[in-house]
């Protein structure tokens, strides 16, 4: 090559490249190529990639697994949990509700019973339905005459000497009501013994 042969237009001929100028670039590019990989990247790249690229321990993958499920198992115990307690809290409520209701209807009941007693025969249908409505939703009427003085279930306010034996119901002076297994109204009686 010439001197001038290598030079562009308007180029000056001593600073235009040499034909080993060139070679000594071909050997650098092809010196960057090769300490850069087969798929072009530079080796920092190609060291990050490779942490992103190996494949996780089984051992921690597995631990993790089972961290998460157990976290699951726990939330839904306690989900399951919490749904049974509002259920039960729920219904406790209701029951509670329901018992006042019923106590302050008792109130209803003791006036039929007082007019059906002074010979009021009017009430009569009225109590025995209220009654029986009553009755199938749990409500049961004590009628403690003639059994022995229970204090949970009775209130004795008049006392009758006896044989000194046990003391017994002799006359009810208040009907007492059992709202499903619990004393809504102990009765109020007289007792003997």
């Amino acid at each position: 090559m010439t001197p001038g042969e290598g030079a562009a237009a308007g180029e000056d001929p001593a600073t235009a490249p040499t034909a080993d100028d060139l070679e000594d670039l071909l050997a650098a590019d092809l010196h960057d190529a090769e300490a850069a990989g087969p798929d072009g990247a530079g080796p920092d790249a190609h060291g990050a990639e490779a942490e992103f690229e190996a494949e996780p321990d089984p051992a921690v993958v597995a631990a993790e697994r089972d961290e998460y499920r157990d976290t699951l198992l726990r939330l839904k115990a306690e989900f399951d949990n919490y749904r049974k307690r509002a259920a039960r809290e729920e219904a406790e409520v209701r029951e509670r509700a329901t018992a006042n209701l019923v106590d302050k209807l008792l109130v209803v009941l003791d006036a039929c019973d007082a007019a059906i007693g002074h010979g009021s025969s009017d009430v009569e249908p009225i109590a025995k339905m209220l009654l029986e409505l009553l009755e199938r939703d749990g409500l049961e009427r004590m009628t403690p005459e003639g059994e022995p003085f229970d204090p949970n279930h009775h209130e004795a306010v008049l006392h009758e000497a006896g044989d000194g034996g046990e003391s017994v119901v002799v006359e009810v002076l208040r009907t007492g009501y059992v709202w499903k297994g619990r004393v809504v109204r102990p009765a109020m009686v007289k007792v003997r013994g």
